[in-house]
């Protein structure tokens, strides 16, 4: 059975939503490429898009529009200004043009050309879209795709996470493999997964991944709490990481043009009373998930939804538990092997599992991170993780208007306190004496995932998403 990379779980993204925009942005921008393996695309007369199940549902909330036409045009959601974002996507829908590819400029009406197919779901998995070209010779192509979570896509014959799939020198698809190989090695369980991950990079380009997933990480917290008003999408949602900031440095002022590690440095010389240090960990989860909300750019771990809790609870190590750059590298590494059991065994898709998949995955990926770093042994780990999870089993996945807002943002700030929470537990625990395994509560919560019902799936039709009163303003 083959692996998937630690970082094909942690990678860097864009917001709001690893299914619904990065997913889609993927599938558009490989639809161009498959098509253009065909015929030039000077030869495209139409293209039209078709979104079905959560895609449809949720879809405009969530972004999946906007993404779609940034795919088609060609765009790089790692590279892309995000702050053109918006102001490109007006350009498409006034000049009813689109550039194919960067390439072909079509007659594009939007509203025609992207369709929102409410109510109906395509077999293969709830986030299921359909792309077709028409061509000048009357040659139609088609192709159904589907965003699985986490920016992974697929085909009914062919995905993106078997691509990149190898065989490691020690395979860990489960919790119980990883004990045994790090018991049989008698190494930690970053050891472990430093010596996997080699299989795909040199421990040199893993070292440098990390650090640039770290630098993304603190760039995004520093804009998030640099930047102050209401989040887009017509909720009226007012971002609360700036004034969390202001209050907790006392009103003190900081460059706020790149300047990161200034503010990093005032951060830590901060009051550390256990109440301060709570609400920063709070500050950075919804610093990181406000920039999410606005089509920021965010590293996705193992999802949009949940990107704030990884970031959160690595920012507090680092402030306030004094974690070097070592430290995060294997804090992102064991985080990151975490997460891929819960790939490959359950679900990272709130679509197909409810907030469990996202914020409950988030929340044992960093509890083992922190875990490690901390002095656990691997079983104290793997509790951490299973501390993490259990303790969100059953979340639902309900937000009001398809934003990734409301109840999101706010989720990664308790998922980053539980997670700290459940590496306490485990760093003061015998992990022989514990009741619950994480191969078991993955199972649970897999077999969680499929007894839900749909309303609970990130379709927008129940909880908060049904009974809470707004007025929402279009976006």
């Amino acid at each position: 059975m083959k692996s998937i990379s630690a970082f094909e779980i942690i990678k860097i993204g864009i917001g709001p939503s690893s299914s619904h925009t990065m997913g889609p942005w993927l599938a558009a921008s490989a639809f161009i490429q498959k098509i253009s393996e065909r015929q030039s695309l000077e030869n495209i007369q139409a293209i039209k898009v078709k979104l079905y199940g959560s895609l449809a549902l949720t879809g405009k909330g969530h972004g999946t529009d906007i993404a779609v036409l940034m795919g088609l045009s060609g765009e790089d959601y790692e590279t892309i200004d995000t702050i053109k974002i918006y102001s490109k996507v007006e350009g498409i829908k006034d000049s009813n043009k689109i550039k194919l590819g960067g390439i072909k400029e079509l007659d594009f009406v939007f509203e025609d050309a992207v369709v929102f197919e409410f109510g109906s779901f395509l077999p293969y998995h709830p986030n299921g879209m359909e792309f077709e070209a028409l061509f000048l010779n009357g040659e139609i192509i088609t192709e159904k795709y589907y965003s699985l979570g986490g920016g992974f896509i697929a085909t009914e014959d062919e995905n993106t996470i078997e691509a990149n799939s190898l065989v490691t020198k020690f395979p860990c698809h489960n919790a119980k493999d990883i004990l045994q190989n790090t018991n049989d090695l008698k190494i930690s369980v970053s050891d472990l997964v430093y010596v996997n991950e080699e299989t795909w990079r040199t421990r040199e380009e893993i070292k440098n991944h990390s650090i640039k997933i770290w630098k993304e990480i603190k760039s995004c917290i520093f804009r998030g709490v640099s930047t102050e008003g209401i989040l887009p999408g017509g909720l009226e949602v007012k971002r609360r990481a700036f004034e969390i900031n202001k209050r907790l440095l006392n009103n003190q002022s900081f460059n706020e043009t790149n300047n990161v590690e200034e503010w990093i440095s005032m951060v830590k010389n901060t009051e550390k009373s256990f109440s301060k240090i709570n609400k920063w960990i709070s500050c950075f989860a919804l610093a990181v998930n406000e920039e999410n909300a606005s089509f920021g750019r965010i590293v996705t771990a193992p999802t949009n939804g949940a990107a704030g809790v990884i970031p959160a609870v690595l920012m507090y190590a680092h402030c306030f538990e004094n974690l070097d750059e070592e430290g995060v590298i294997r804090f992102l590494l064991v985080a990151g092997e975490i997460g891929t059991l819960f790939k490959k065994n359950a679900t990272i898709s709130a679509a197909v599992g409810g907030c469990q998949a996202e914020i409950g995955v988030s929340s044992a990926m960093a509890a083992a991170g922190l875990t490690e770093c901390l002095g656990g042994t691997p079983a104290q780990v793997l509790m951490a993780a299973e501390i993490a999870m259990e303790h969100h089993l059953g979340l639902t996945c309900d937000p009001i208007n398809g934003l990734v807002q409301v109840p999101c943002i706010e989720r990664n700030s308790m998922g980053s306190i539980k997670a700290i929470t459940a590496a306490n537990l485990a760093l003061e625990s015998d992990p022989n004496s514990a009741k619950v395994s994480l191969d078991e509560v993955i199972n649970t919560m897999w077999q969680t995932a499929k007894d839900m019902n749909n309303k609970y799936k990130e379709t927008s039709e129940g909880g908060l998403a049904v009974n809470v009163a707004v007025n929402v303003a279009e976006c």
